[in-house]
């Protein structure tokens, strides 16, 4: 909520500006998508999930999956994965893995939190849709609203983000 209230501002500042500077008191939807783009670019819209690191086990059965992602992430350079051991199950064909997994710096720019053994880093950001127009709307000489379409650019995190909607898009307005 408060990163919308300074969206709000900064965009208001803007409007007033470009209005007084041509002596008008519209603003087009070319301006306003630049003011967007431009707030975006500042305070960028995103989605985080927790990720779990540290001292791991993962089943080859039941865990093949996530398994399977941690490698593709430390394949990226995202982190580092080190086989502490491995245990066969007496009379099963299942096996026990045990990791130690580390974030490597190049995870840096998507971790948001970090703690022992959980991070928060983004899975998702939005990014302003430019096939799709901006709906802009004066209300009156010093108010204006903006309906943008945010399109979701996925981070290598995206795989561990628990999946609340299929939309590949949000919808925001600020005025």
């Amino acid at each position: 909520m408060n990163r919308l209230k300074s969206f709000s501002i900064l965009f208001i500042a803007i409007i007033l500006s470009l209005t007084s500077c041509k002596n008008e008191t519209s603003i087009n939807e070319s301006d306003a998508s630049d003011v967007i783009t431009a707030h975006l670019e500042s305070n960028p819209e995103y989605k985080t999930t927790t990720f779990k690191f540290g001292e791991l086990k993962f089943h080859s059965r039941k865990d093949r999956e996530e398994l399977k992602l941690y490698e593709e992430l430390a394949e990226k350079g995202l982190i580092q994965m080190k086989l502490d051991e491995q245990m066969k199950v007496f009379l099963s064909k299942d096996s026990t893995y045990v990791y130690q997994v580390t974030l490597s710096e190049k995870a840096a720019s998507l971790v948001l939190e970090q703690s022992n053994s959980r991070a928060t880093v983004k899975a998702v950001n939005y990014i302003l849709d430019d096939d799709k127009p901006v709906n802009f709307e004066q209300s009156n000489d010093k108010t204006a609203k903006a309906t943008v379409s945010l399109k979701i650019e996925p981070t290598d995190f995206y795989p561990f983000l628990n999946k609340e909607s299929d939309s590949d898009f949000i919808t925001k307005t600020y005025s």
